[in-house]
């Protein structure tokens, strides 16, 4: 398999999210800690190269965390995500 070798894909897990003001942002330093609107068992959003494409849950295992994915988000076929019964809720 020589070909997915050379296949490019950048995977991100969203734990949450947060607003502050662009000069608090600004003042920041290396190290700074930014609190996220999420807690332990929330659900958390997969993106492959900027795109959504699961939906997971984080769990510890020892010294380790990981993602389980819980569900698939579903494409249209021009590309654009689906939204779920969940997501129009939301």
């Amino acid at each position: 398999m020589p070909q997915i070798d050379k296949v490019n894909l950048e995977l991100s897990v969203v734990l949450g999210s947060t607003s502050m003001p662009i000069h608090q942002l600004l003042r920041m330093g290396r190290g700074a800690v930014i609190e996220l609107g999420a807690s332990e068992g929330d659900a958390v959003t997969v993106l492959a190269n900027d795109h959504p494409i699961a939906r997971g849950s984080v769990f510890v295992n020892g010294d380790r965390i990981g993602v389980e994915i819980t569900s698939m988000i579903e494409r249209d076929a021009k590309g654009r995500t689906e939204r779920t019964p969940a997501d129009q809720a939301a």
